[in-house]
């Protein structure tokens, strides 16, 4: 069993993984945003869950943009290879709490094994 309190500061964080699955907060200060053309987890399926803030999606899907709205209780699964953008459009942090499935990132936030963009 692995347990750990989450702080939602500001910036992208790996909280733990555990053999195929990974955890991390992801935390966009408004008017700012994650990700952009050249984003996409070429093995992982990610998972976003807004915890707090509101927010839009871009997701490129089968050669076709998709928006998607953010906010408090918003569940999004972004696909392995799909490009991908996470905006801030409101007035607070947004705060996501993010599964990725294998692991995508290093402890230290860079893209690593079949997650690597």
């Amino acid at each position: 069993m692995r347990s750990k309190t989450l702080k939602f500061g500001e910036g992208f964080r790996v909280a733990f993984e555990v053999r195929k699955a990974q955890a991390a907060e992801m935390v966009i200060p408004p008017g700012d945003a994650e990700g952009g053309p050249d984003n996409r987890h070429r093995g992982a399926d990610q998972w976003l869950f807004v915890v707090a803030g509101r927010g839009q999606a871009i997701v490129e899907t089968e050669g076709r943009k998709r928006r998607v709205a953010l906010a408090p209780g918003t569940l999004l699964v972004i696909e392995k290879g799909e490009q991908h953008e996470v905006r801030n459009t409101g007035r607070t942090l947004l705060r996501t709490l993010n599964f990725y499935y294998p692991p995508a990132f290093a402890k230290d936030g860079d893209p690593k094994g079949p997650g690597k963009k």
